[in-house]
């Protein structure tokens, strides 16, 4: 059965098992968040909810990023198959923590912290080992695709799930929707067991050290000898450490809009999911765009313009749900093509150092963002865009006044200067024309070790 799972036959089941999953997940998340809001707003009410919600997402995805450089080096060492299991059981088992405890009525918000904390540690390992794995288990001409397949199963689930999921809170309760996640952690399991995911060849950058530190820094070492993919990961670096101020206020701001309409934020973020839907079956049947480096910068500007800055100044329902569904048609592109263009240059066995160490770039600030988006909109912007605020008579036509307006105006400038970032990108030759510069990780690699090769490859 293993030889015959394998190839893109494999990847699929192997994705279809990430569906159930993440589809589990997803509404274990939207559950959570509404359980958080209501926490901290009436049930232990706080001075600052924004920041207690900030919290949150800051534990759930710092240790991701901060070990990822000994987790990547630890991937290129280890069986990558065996890297996701335990990952994924990981999750699972934090799940089952939270379950039990919400069950008690012991729930607090610290073991969410702990419990995202976590989880957070075992991903650091299995993106770059899954990141790695697709490229050993279908031809590079398929990486688009798969990537965007991929990105279809997390947009399915964030369609199906999260209004499933408002449903679901008035009927079973998030009780029994912990319990359906609990269960679909063994499609993902099984999925992986069921399949063959070969270890690459040694190359000849790539043999392993016995040092750990030197292999954790090998990632970085290998990406600032090559100025087009540092390039690449500047544009994310700046681009998530915006996003993840508009993104983490995102949800406080629809619902202090809204009167806490849990039905309307469910069917927005189901918007966002049905455009990643729509942008994912396109990508998959089109393959992706010619020039991939143009599906990174401008899927960067029209995101930012359709899910930070239109997404700020509207303030009805019908309007969030268009530019939300907008804004993720454009984001699957991004995602899946800057995934293809790393999985394409980057030779497999040297992946999991150098997928951590991009993730550490592009992400380092994600945290940050996170920790200032809370105080940002608590203490300086909601206050001075309540009536009378100092900032009502500038930007209260733009983003209105009252609860949610002050969040709003952050998510407009957030947009406007990742626009302006993705446009400098394009006119940077090294970042625009990345795919021409840089060689595939299956070619003749003496042009790209030949002196001045970057600026010889430029297109006219």
């Amino acid at each position: 059965m293993g030889n015959w799972l394998s190839g893109m036959r494999a990847f699929y089941l192997v994705a279809l098992g990430q569906f159930v999953s993440i589809f589990g997940t997803t509404m274990t998340q939207f559950g959570l968040t509404i359980w958080t809001w209501t926490f901290v707003t009436e049930i232990q009410p706080t001075a600052d909810p924004a920041t207690a919600m900030a919290l949150v997402g800051f534990f759930s995805f710092a240790p991701e990023v901060l070990l990822g450089p000994i987790a990547g080096a630890l991937v290129d060492r280890w069986n990558r198959k065996l890297v996701m299991v335990i990952s994924d059981v990981a999750a699972g088992l934090a799940t089952i923590a939270v379950f039990l405890l919400y069950s008690s009525g012991q729930l607090q918000l610290w073991h969410l912290y702990a419990a995202g904390a976590v989880t957070s540690a075992f991903k650091s390992f299995q993106w770059p080992a899954f990141s790695a794995a697709i490229s050993t288990m279908i031809p590079k001409e398929q990486y688009t695709r798969a990537n965007g397949i991929l990105s279809l199963t997390e947009s399915v689930s964030g369609v199906l799930a999260i209004p499933l999921a408002g449903l679901l809170l008035n009927k079973i309760g998030l009780t029994g929707i912990m319990t359906i996640d609990i269960i679909t952690f063994l499609a993902a399991v099984g999925g992986i067991l069921l399949v063959s995911i070969p270890q690459p060849k040694m190359s000849a950058e790539g043999e392993v050290k016995n040092n750990l530190w030197r292999d954790s820094i090998f990632g970085f070492r290998y990406i600032l000898q090559r100025p087009s993919l540092l390039g690449l990961q500047m544009v994310f670096f700046f681009g998530n450490l915006l996003g993840s101020i508009a993104g983490t206020l995102l949800t406080p701001m629809i619902l202090s809009r809204s009167g806490n309409d849990e039905q309307l934020l469910s069917l927005v973020q189901g918007a966002f999911g049905a455009g990643a839907v729509v942008g994912g079956l396109i990508l998959v049947r089109t393959g992706g765009l010619k020039r991939r480096t143009n599906g990174v910068i401008w899927g960067w500007f029209w995101s930012s313009l359709f899910g930070y800055t239109l997404l700020g100044i509207g303030r009805t329902l019908p309007f969030w749900m268009v530019v939300a569904f907008l804004s993720s048609v454009v984001v699957v592109y991004i995602n899946a093509s800057n995934q293809a263009i790393w999985q394409a240059k980057v030779a497999p066995d040297l992946q999991g150092r150098v997928f951590s160490a991009r993730r550490l770039i592009a992400q380092v600030v994600g945290p940050l963002g996170i920790l200032l988006a809370g105080p940002l909109a608590d203490r300086i912007f909601e206050p001075a865009l309540r009536e009378g605020g100092s900032l009502t008579g500038v930007f209260g036509w733009l983003v209105g006044v009252g609860p949610g307006a002050g969040m709003a105006l952050i998510l407009v400038c957030c947009g406007l200067v990742l626009m302006v970032i993705s446009v400098i990108a394009y006119r940077i030759p090294a970042i625009r024309f990345a795919e021409d510069i840089l060689p595939d990780h299956d070619q003749d690699r003496v042009k790209a070790d030949a002196p001045n090769t970057e600026a010889e490859a430029v297109p006219a």
